[in-house]
């Protein structure tokens, strides 16, 4: 079944880190936007292209019906790629036309404690999430980045830990020595002190360092069954979001 489609008003931009921008958008098209009852609650955003048509996935950070607007995060590198660039350029005014939304994951109160992790691209769905968290809740939220200056304040429960982990370099610049399979984020998650009980766990974001790493850390060695475990890879090193799908299909195809 297609998505419901929306076109909604750039109303203003935020600029958060040197490498991530906040768009607010709203507008007439607002009362048509149904949200979702996921934390990781994502859009398809259609960007036309001198080659055509683009779609590419974001998680919306916050919806707020009282100042009827719906905010954005975009992880920008310059003029690399399509929505980088747009988010940190587009001015008050522009329009813009996304479908959905669709996700899949929201906090369990049954869990006995949680996990968090990702890079920058799983920032506004790691934040939605840890935002709804109980005032009791335990756990880690642990987060890649290039430098403290792509920090962003994560308002986790005082028995959440938030952990930095640093690369050195931002996403689109760092050796290989620090990225995949060399990914900081694998070795910080692997010495996190396993706590007692069962887990719910969310890790996303480069699909190597998640797919190939963190996943069967923590599928198989710790025995995390599926149903509490959103493992999944955002993007990939070098491919564009087209040719991740492809990817991503071919990587489904094989496990079968």
């Amino acid at each position: 079944m297609a998505k419901p489609t929306t076109t909604l008003t750039v109303l203003r931009t935020q600029k958060l880190t040197p490498h991530m921008v906040r768009v607010f958008l709203g507008g007439p098209g607002f009362d048509n936007f149904a949200p979702s009852e996921f934390s990781d609650s994502y859009v398809k955003i259609e960007f036309e292209t001198p080659e055509g048509q683009a779609l590419r996935t974001y998680t919306i950070r916050s919806y707020d019906s009282s100042a009827r607007e719906i905010a954005i995060d975009f992880v920008v590198h310059g003029d690399i790629g399509i929505a980088g660039p747009w988010a940190a350029s587009v001015e008050a005014g522009a329009k813009i036309t996304i479908r959905g939304p669709g996700g899949a994951f929201a906090p369990a109160e049954s869990a006995d404690w949680h996990l968090y992790a990702g890079d920058e691209t799983a920032i506004p769905a790691i934040s939605a999430s840890v935002e709804r968290l109980s005032g009791d809740a335990i756990g880690y939220v642990v987060v890649e980045v290039g430098s403290a200056d792509d920090e962003i304040a994560i308002n986790a429960p005082n028995g959440v830990s938030v952990k930095w982990v640093h690369r050195g370099a931002s996403s689109d610049a760092v050796s290989a020595e620090s990225a995949g399979d060399n990914s900081p984020i694998v070795t910080a998650v692997r010495n996190l002190e396993w706590l007692p009980g069962n887990p719910q766990v969310f890790i996303h974001g480069e699909a190597q360092a998640v797919m190939h790493n963190l996943r069967a850390y923590v599928r198989k060695e710790r025995g995390v069954p599926a149903g509490s475990a959103s493992i999944s890879g955002y993007w990939r090193r070098g491919r564009t979001e087209e040719g991740f799908r492809v990817w991503k299909s071919e990587l489904a195809a094989a496990e079968r």
